[in-house]
């Protein structure tokens, strides 16, 4: 049920699954969520144990394919967790369940925690990643790549000081990949594309919530397949750090929770505090006071 709404963000308390049901068909361009990890966040979200995840996530994700517009594009940052000494393979099942579902998985990026502090364990060190999965509904999506560019960085200026002739032609792959390069088509250039690999530190702010990562993770995402005045979509918001930049960026959001602490804090954040929100225990609903 819809709780809270405004021109720009849109709040709703319950769970996914179930809110999911009440959006339109294609009306979201982007969705950019962090759901409980298996049997993570167990004080949180109660937890979903490995075996069990992928079945818990796909009605979700039947909902998300629904409402995705045809160009969108939907990133999903999840982790493998260890179970009995080994990785637990449920994020490649879930990515082999969604492909039959419908979705195309059409990208993988990497998040570096550049903060990690080290770590270890009799048989491995501590995790400093985590994957961010692109899926869409079809091959054509939207994209704006310039608007992630990144500085060309000091390599730039030893690199591109001295040309030899192999760099002012296109140099054709030597493994017979089809790709080539030409280095000098970078002279006058002082941006590049980026990889897919985002370095990027965790959230180290309080922001009273097990999991919320930085918002330079969301922004970067917005910023390469939306444009102002697009809708964002978080199915986990939690800590609401999607629909702040969302709502910074000047895109349209909607963040779901189902639990009404972060639905309460995200709607004094993002909506002002003279708008609270005022849980009424007796008829479990809100309303603005």
């Amino acid at each position: 049920m819809k709780y809270a709404n405004s021109t720009t963000i849109t709040l709703l308390h319950g769970d996914a699954a179930t809110e999911l049901k009440g959006l339109p068909d294609n009306s979201v361009d982007l969705v950019v969520t962090s759901p409980p990890y298996a049997d993570q966040r167990k004080q949180t979200y109660g937890g979903v144990s490995p075996d069990e995840y992928v079945a818990w996530f796909l009605p979700i994700s039947a909902e998300l394919l629904r409402v995705l517009k045809p160009t969108g594009t939907f990133v999903l940052n999840i982790k493998e967790r260890v179970v009995n000494g080994e990785r637990h393979t449920y994020v490649l099942e879930l990515i082999l369940a969604m492909r039959k579902q419908g979705w195309l998985w059409t990208e993988e990026f990497m998040w570096h925690k550049k903060n990690c502090y080290p770590g270890k364990w009799p048989n491995r060190f501590r995790d400093s990643w985590e994957r961010l999965l692109q899926f869409n509904k079809q091959r054509k999506f939207s994209m704006f790549q310039e608007e992630v560019m990144v500085e060309m960085g000091d390599w730039a200026k030893s690199r591109l000081r001295n040309l030899s002739n192999t760099d002012l032609v296109r140099d054709e792959s030597r493994v017979g990949s089809g790709f080539g390069k030409k280095i000098a088509n970078w002279l006058d250039r002082d941006k590049a594309f980026p990889t897919n690999v985002l370095h990027m530190a965790t959230e180290c702010a309080n922001r009273d919530h097990s999991a919320a990562f930085p918002e330079a993770l969301p922004e970067w995402f917005i910023k390469l397949f939306t444009e102002p005045g697009d809708t964002v979509l978080d199915p986990f918001m939690g800590s609401g750090t999607t629909l702040r930049v969302a709502k910074r960026l000047h895109r349209t959001a909607i963040g779901i929770d189902i639990h009404a602490d972060y639905i309460n804090k995200a709607h004094a954040e993002l909506m002002g505090p003279e708008r609270q929100l005022v849980l009424l225990q007796k008829r479990k609903k809100y309303v603005v006071s």
